[in-house]
């Protein structure tokens, strides 16, 4: 048997993977996350599977129920959000599996910064504003953030920022955040993209805070920071696309010889 980590993507069923979608129907034991994966992506599982919603359930039992079906010899799908990849937790259940000799495959999803700059209608990279992103979080009930990662050496960059499982951290995010990107640097705040219940938010680091307290957010929700997202930011062309820029698939074209 193998165990199958899938990235369910950020919400809409239909931003799974072909490939996701093909191992979910075949899988005899289907093991996800309930609050987080829509049930039109668990109902992929084939008729009799063993679905288990594991949002009440920790490590030890999850294993547990992996060992099950090992012993008859099923195949599991472990269905996360978004991407398994990003604030997973996928790597301790890796090192279990390996302890067991359990073989498992990875399969990629639509993680929710994508799924939110779609939503936004907006690119994160802008040329001459930012060319970076930075995926990050803060310390709040979940791991300690490692040394030398916080909100203020990433806000030294400049880059766009997109800040996971902060929301209820939003006081911290503006005061280490304005010094570095200016209080009026847009802010835009995603909640459940790609739900049918999907909200947006746009203001600034100076007035967000009051924003997301009057929306009553609490949960679910990716923040964006950074210059990129002002609708009326002047940005050049990137050189991509630009009929200057030649490279081995867009050969310069000849010039005429003169006679």
């Amino acid at each position: 048997m193998t165990v199958h980590f899938i990235g369910a993507g950020p919400g809409a069923p239909d931003l799974i993977t072909l490939r996701g979608a093909a191992l979910i129907k075949k899988c005899k034991v289907c093991l996800y996350a309930g609050s987080l994966v829509p049930k039109e992506v668990v109902a992929l599982a084939p008729k009799g599977a063993r679905v288990i919603d594991t949002a009440s359930l920790d490590l030890n039992e999850i294993m547990a129920e992996i060992e099950a079906a090992q012993a008859k010899k099923q195949d599991v799908a472990r269905v996360h959000s978004g991407d398994p990849s990003l604030y997973g937790a996928i790597a301790e259940q890796i090192r279990r599996l390996k302890k067991l000799g359990i073989p498992y495959t990875i399969t990629p999803g639509v993680p929710a910064f994508a799924a939110a700059a779609a939503v936004l209608q907006t690119e994160l990279t802008l040329p001459d504003i930012a060319q970076s992103v930075i995926l990050t979080r803060t310390t709040m009930k979940s791991s300690d953030m490692p040394k030398g990662e916080t909100l203020a050496n990433f806000g030294r960059t400049g880059a766009t920022l997109a800040i996971h499982l902060s929301i209820r951290n939003m006081k911290h995010v503006v005061e280490e955040l304005t010094p570095h990107y200016g209080a009026d640097c847009p802010v835009a705040v995603v909640v459940r993209a790609t739900w049918p219940d999907q909200q947006i938010i746009r203001a600034t680091l100076s007035t967000i805070a009051a924003r997301v307290r009057a929306a009553k957010i609490t949960r679910t929700a990716l923040i964006l920071v950074g210059r990129v997202l002002d609708e009326t930011a002047a940005f050049r062309d990137s050189a991509l696309y630009d009929p200057q820029h030649v490279h081995v698939l867009r050969p310069g074209k000849k010039k005429k010889a003169k006679t």
